[in-house]
Order: structure tokens, then sequence, then C-alpha cells
């Protein structure tokens, strides 16, 4: 991939960079990392797809992926902290 085939983001992909491989296939990589939570909720930072419109659902699915691992949160640093404190109890509730 070549940085001169960076697609200058529209506003439905806000926070992703877009870009056209060699090959033709487009990638959208996010601008800042989803929180801890999300990744472990299994939030992708990057995605694949053949054509726009694909691309866009690849995005939309892994927002809501991440809105759903902290819906109430308003902030990172926030996530974090539930996350952490979630895990903590998941081992002691089994145990």
């Amino acid at each position: 991939m070549s940085n001169d085939r960076a697609m200058s983001p529209k506003s439905e992909f806000a926070g992703w960079r877009i870009i056209r491989s060699d090959a033709g296939r487009l990638w959208a990589s996010r601008v800042r990392p989803f929180p801890v939570a999300a990744e472990r909720a299994g939030a992708w930072r990057t995605v694949d797809a053949d054509d726009l419109r694909e691309l866009g659902l690849a995005i939309a699915e892994q927002e809501a992926v991440a809105e759903q691992a902290a819906p109430a949160l308003g902030n990172d640093a926030g996530r974090e902290k539930v996350a952490g404190q979630v895990s903590a109890a998941g081992p002691a509730a089994t145990a």
C-alpha cells in the first residue's frame, strides 16, 4: 500500500484512514486505537473490503462492537477502569 493512494475520509468514515492497496482493495484503519475493553470484545482497528459500501459496513460493525463493550461510559479512561473491574471480578466469580 502506498500513502499516495490514501483517500480523504468522508463524514461517514470520520476517525478512520481509508487506503486503496496496489491491488485495488480498500482498507480502513482507525486513527485512534479502541479502548482495551473494546478490543477484548472483538473490535478490530483495521478492516478491508472490495468497495466503499462494504468498507462502510465493516467500519460500522467494529464501531458497534466497541460501543457495546462500554455503552454508558463517556471516555476511554472510564472504559479502561470498568474493563479492569470486570476482568478482576471474573475469576473470583468462577472460583
